[in-house]
């Protein structure tokens, strides 16, 4: 497991794991952002409040970017094979897992590398509640000041 800190390219080799700290789901930060009151949501599919699939990207995100604490940030470079397999309930405490699938020097961006990696969130049960794959771009260490 690597511990991540102020991390450049280098620190990204294909095999690498890491994983987030957690994220408190809660019902006031559904129903602000998407203007659902819990009334409301007991009549969708979901039967109660349940967080949006983007509002999960969001979180994801904030997790995975911190996780990594890339020096001089990361460069997303797009997303692949998003799914959302388990709704987000109020009360969950969600967590990110990466796994580096690839990493390599980038070819028209000289000092950056590109990794490939796998993303899953999961929820306090270990229920997958969205996984996706990236690539994206990371500054190498001899770019960063």
């Amino acid at each position: 497991m690597i511990q991540a800190m102020s991390c450049v390219f280098e620190d990204f080799p294909a095999g690498a794991r890491l994983i987030s700290s957690t994220h408190r789901v809660t019902a006031d930060a559904i129903m602000e952002l998407f203007h659902l009151d819990p009334k409301s949501a007991q009549q969708t599919l979901f039967g109660g409040l349940t967080a949006s699939g983007w509002y999960t990207a969001a979180v994801s995100m904030r997790l995975f970017v911190d996780a990594m604490d890339v020096a001089g940030g990361i460069i997303g470079m797009g997303v692949d094979e998003l799914k959302w397999p388990n709704a987000v309930r109020p009360g969950a405490d969600l967590r990110v897992e990466i796994e580096i699938l690839e990493a390599r020097r980038s070819k028209s961006r000289p000092g950056y590398g590109i990794i490939r990696v796998r993303n899953v969130t999961k929820n306090q049960r270990d229920e997958v509640v969205q996984s996706f794959m990236a690539s994206a771009m990371l500054p190498m260490r001899s770019s960063v000041p």
